[in-house]
């Protein structure tokens, strides 16, 4: 990953964001001191991938016969 400062950043614009594209990373670095900011990085065109049903098998869960469903209303006290 390449650093560059913010007056680099400002002055390479367009070469910067170009490469970008083809997938390179810059870090940002900004003050005296040259302090890393912010990271400028190629946007996923697709998300990442989610598994499903990461508990599947792992947890359950039962209700007691006694179990009583309550209704909106009751739930809310507007009865």
């Amino acid at each position: 990953m390449q650093s560059m400062t913010v007056g680099e950043l400002k002055t390479n614009f367009s070469e910067v964001l170009q490469q970008v594209q083809q997938g390179k990373e810059f870090q940002v670095l900004y003050g005296r001191a040259k302090k890393p900011v912010a990271r400028l990085c190629p946007i996923n065109e697709k998300p990442p991938q989610r598994k499903i049903g990461l508990l599947d098998g792992k947890a359950s869960f039962t209700m007691g016969d006694d179990f009583k469903f309550k209704s909106e209303e009751e739930f809310l006290g507007v009865q």
